[in-house]
């Protein structure tokens, strides 16, 4: 065969190959009985056995050509793919990693590599795989400035970009999916759900697009429809470890810790190898109180995996498997690496300062806090001033005349306990207590609330337009989301979002038959407890000391300002005479909230339930008085905090 024919027959096999494998194939094995060693026309047929579903002859033929041509990326890429259609994913990974370092602008071995990473329940993988795929398909200038903008952790600039081209190109669904990124990022997770439902809408069978939705819904604690996302994307792959990895998530968030334990065992069970999996049967053991199995899985983790952050911070977290000396150097290693995200090196920092506080470092933890914290503050766009703001506005417009205005307002429900104040403040222990009682279910921290005060328009002037039968409206639709999470036939349920403070003047225009505990402690524990905590989403002021010792300020300014607007409204509770004087508080606690006492609110560490929050074992133990004055062996560092709480250092309790 001439040169030029063999080109002309080459061509034709190539384009032949995505129609018709078949004939692709007939074309290349020409050239092959003329040139039994031409590499192109292996790798042709090679792919066309692939495409024709004979697996084992297309590895026969294309195992041979990468060993002659290891740096060829084709002949990988339909490797690895082979590799994957016989069921040897392990290879197929491997080899298709190589393939896409050959070859960065594969959008195929892109998707294909995350989409075998995610089957195994490698989501952290699979993420990093997908984002390459998004950015080897970008063609727009603009767009491939934007997605480098956002994986290089420059969220806010990539989303005012995004914004500005969404809807206006060619690559739309690709720039709306980039958006949803960034604005999931930003942790604006219901507007992100927004985005994905339109692309959703013109790509239905997109598995892809209806897990991020699912993800970001979950985020957003729209745990039913999360879970009816699952659920279509479990009919369609049962056995997917990601779908059921979200589905435990979801179950566990609702408050099914069963199942979701039950889930997350199945997992391990299939997938041991996968550090991920471990790191969330973790979480749920812990969320239930099982301690010290949720040390043995986060350590499982560990093995597997040393670089994982989240492993380390959850065995930190533990008060029960206090991080040694053996585990420094560990943490360190991972501290120093520079390709951490900014989550991950708050993780780690966070983990290491905990480290080096239980062994007595305290200079070295407060270091490792810093850092911990600042890694997250960089990463988001909180700004004090803003919280200022909304808070003038709040007790400007809602005085005690704004309420003598709007007399008979709400629902008649009398069954929500909410419980309010910073976090780390003892929230956590109020509602054990009252979750103790006969009459009262603890749910958790719901973000539903908030998401009413979103509805109505800028809060607070719009729920200050809001009509008498609206308001009541919006008291019945808060009582029916509640239901989602209520496990049992108890009268009353424990809201302890401890954020909720700022909807107090909410609480009484829908709900005034509702009890607001406001659980308050002392200011410098309060904030640097609460630097020092790792948070799933939201307390971005937590995250510098300038920044929390304002937000107190501003919350303390607020409850007094509810304070004169509505008399003995909101029972104050000061943790700290709690510790000091458990049943004399408890009995205070129970007469406001009109309950009987009952001597099980004082035995709340005999009760057994789950608790999602970072105090989930602290409430298992007695009253003890440990934590109190912990912050004073920081003191010499807290100098910036002292300094933005200023007089409320004196007068926090009135």
């Amino acid at each position: 065969m001439e040169a030029a024919t063999q080109k002309a027959t080459l061509s034709k096999a190539a384009s032949l190959l995505a129609s018709d494998p078949p004939g692709a194939e007939q074309e290349a094995r020409r050239v092959l009985e003329a040139a039994p060693a031409d590499p192109n026309a292996t790798l042709i047929v090679g792919a066309a056995l692939r495409r024709q579903g004979r697996t084992g002859e297309a590895i026969a033929v294309l195992e041979p050509l990468v060993q002659a041509f290891p740096r060829a990326h084709p002949s990988r890429f339909e490797l690895g793919m082979a590799l994957a259609d016989a069921g040897r994913p392990d290879e197929a990974i491997a080899m298709l990693r190589v393939a896409t370092e050959l070859n960065s602008f594969n959008p195929e071995a892109w998707s294909a590599l995350g989409a075998l990473l995610f089957d195994r329940g490698d989501a952290r993988g699979a993420d990093a795989a997908f984002t390459s795929h998004h950015l080897s398909l970008i063609r727009d200038p603009r767009l491939f400035a934007a997605a480098e903008a956002l994986y290089g952790a420059r969220v806010a600039e990539a989303e005012t970009m995004l914004a500005s081209i969404v809807g206006t190109g060619s690559d739309d669904s690709l720039a709306r999916m980039l958006y949803a990124d960034a604005l999931s990022r930003s942790g604006k997770h219901g507007a992100a759900a927004a985005v994905l439902r339109g692309v959703l809408e013109k790509s239905p069978q997109n598995h892809l697009v209806r897990f991020r939705l699912a993800r970001e819904l979950y985020h957003e604690q729209d745990l039913a429809e999360a879970a009816d996302e699952v659920a279509r994307l479990i009919d369609a792959e049962p056995n997917n470890p990601g779908y059921r990895n979200l589905q435990a998530g979801v179950l566990s968030q609702s408050g099914d810790q069963a199942r979701a334990i039950e889930l997350y065992e199945g997992l391990i069970a299939s997938h041991p190898a996968y550090a991920a999996n471990w790191i969330n049967y973790g979480h749920a053991l812990r969320i239930v109180g099982r301690g010290a199995d949720a040390a043995d899985a986060y350590r499982r983790a560990i093995a597997l995996d040393p670089a994982l952050p989240e492993a380390w911070l959850g065995l930190a977290n533990l008060k029960n498997a206090s991080l040694g000396e053996v585990d420094l150097p560990g943490i360190r290693e991972l501290a120093d690496r520079s390709d951490l995200s900014a989550l991950d090196r708050e993780r780690v920092g966070l983990a290491l300062g905990q480290a080096l506080e239980d062994l007595g470092d305290y200079a070295g933890a407060f270091d490792a806090y810093a850092r911990g914290a600042a890694a997250h503050r960089a990463a988001v766009s909180y700004a004090a001033d803003s919280f200022t703001q909304r808070v003038d506005r709040i007790c400007g417009l809602m005085d005690a005349a704004f309420f003598a205005d709007r007399p008979g307002f709400g629902s008649e429900g009398r069954g929500p306990i909410f419980v309010v104040g910073l976090p780390r403040s003892g929230s956590s222990l109020v509602e054990q207590i009252l979750a103790s009682h006969s009459a009262v279910e603890g749910v958790g921290e719901l973000a539903d609330l908030a998401k009413l005060a979103a509805q109505v328009g800028d809060y607070p002037e719009g729920a200050a337009a809001l009509a008498h039968e609206a308001a009541a409206s919006l008291g019945e639709s808060y009582l029916a989301r509640s239901r989602a999470y209520r496990r049992t036939g108890r009268p009353h349920f424990v809201d302890k979002m401890p954020n909720n403070f700022e909807y107090v003047g909410l609480i009484q225009l829908i709900l005034p038959n509702a009890r607001i505990v406001d659980v308050r402690r002392h200011p410098m524990a309060v904030c640097f407890s609460a630097f020092k905590q790792h948070f799933a989403q939201g307390q971005d002021f937590s995250y510098d000391l300038i920044d929390a010792g304002r937000y107190y300020r501003d919350y303390l300014r607020l409850m007094r300002g509810f304070e004169a607007a509505l008399p003995g409204r909101v029972h104050k509770l000061i943790y700290e005479d709690l510790v000091e004087a458990p049943e004399a508080e408890i009995r205070r606690l129970l007469d406001y909230c009109g309950l009987p006492f009952e001597s099980a609110c004082l035995a709340f560490h005999e009760t057994a339930r789950s608790v999602r929050t970072p105090s989930s074992e602290q409430v298992r133990r007695p009253i003890f008085r440990d934590g109190l004055d912990q912050w004073r062996r920081f003191e010499p560092w807290l100098g910036p905090l002292q300094r933005a709480l200023g007089p409320v250092l004196e007068d926090w309790r009135q």
